[in-house]
């Protein structure tokens, strides 16, 4: 049984970096043909990808927050994190990282395209 765990504070200040770690047990990042996401929800609206690190190491961002975001891996903890710098209130919401598999991808807006899930983190960007 996979299991993904996040850690990370729930509150960041603004201009601040936001950094949440998610660990996974039960199951190796490096499984091929997994994508480990972030994904979040935001007050009143949809899921919205962040991005993903592959079993490979290479990482494919949302182009809207591509700019301020990195999800480096460490295979030897079985982690990846997401780090999304210069955060602003308005990235306050539900953080979640997740697991998908490359056959079920289409562009991770749908929680049917994941198959294990962390337990959320309420971030809040605030002063």
């Amino acid at each position: 049984q996979v299991q993904l765990q996040e850690s990370g504070p729930g509150l960041v200040k603004p201009s601040q970096t936001l950094s949440l770690t998610c660990t996974v047990s039960g199951g190796s990042i490096a499984t091929r043909y997994y994508y480990w996401s972030w994904i979040r929800q935001l007050p009143g609206k949809g899921l919205e990808w962040i991005g993903y690190i592959t079993w490979s190491g290479s990482t494919y961002y949302n182009p809207s927050l591509k700019s301020r975001t990195s999800i480096p891996g460490d295979t030897s903890k079985n982690q990846f994190t997401t780090q999304l710098s210069s955060v602003t209130p308005e990235d306050t919401g539900v953080y979640d990282c997740a697991r998908a598999h490359c056959r079920g991808w289409y562009q991770g807006g749908d929680r049917r395209e994941y198959d294990y899930w962390g337990q959320e983190t309420q971030v809040t960007v605030s002063s």
